[in-house]
């Protein structure tokens, strides 16, 4: 295997080590907040605001943390992964 070949596998690894722990991260939330509601529905029942309870709260927070973890993937795609992909190609000096 050629330098290059190694260059573009270590690189390949490294993404998918990235896209695993951003996967992992989601995964524990989505689940953990599906199982508060499953075991402890009072809780998010508690009123933070006229209209506004813990639950309600706490899901839009799951979005929004989907949304981090987008953009953390696509800040660090945008700023690593294709400077050292054009590097491999030899696009860039």
């Amino acid at each position: 295997m050629n330098e290059r070949s190694r260059a573009l596998t270590a690189l390949a690894n490294e993404r998918w080590r990235i896209s695993f722990w951003l996967t992992s991260a989601m995964l524990t939330i989505y689940f953990g907040f599906i199982l508060l509601i499953a075991y402890n529905k009072p809780l998010l029942g508690y009123l933070i605001a006229p209209g506004l309870s813990l639950g309600i709260l706490l899901g839009a927070l799951v979005i929004v943390a989907a949304w981090v973890l987008i953009y953390i993937y696509i800040r660090w795609a945008n700023t690593y992964y294709d400077k050292q992909l054009a590097k491999i190609r030899g696009d860039e000096q």
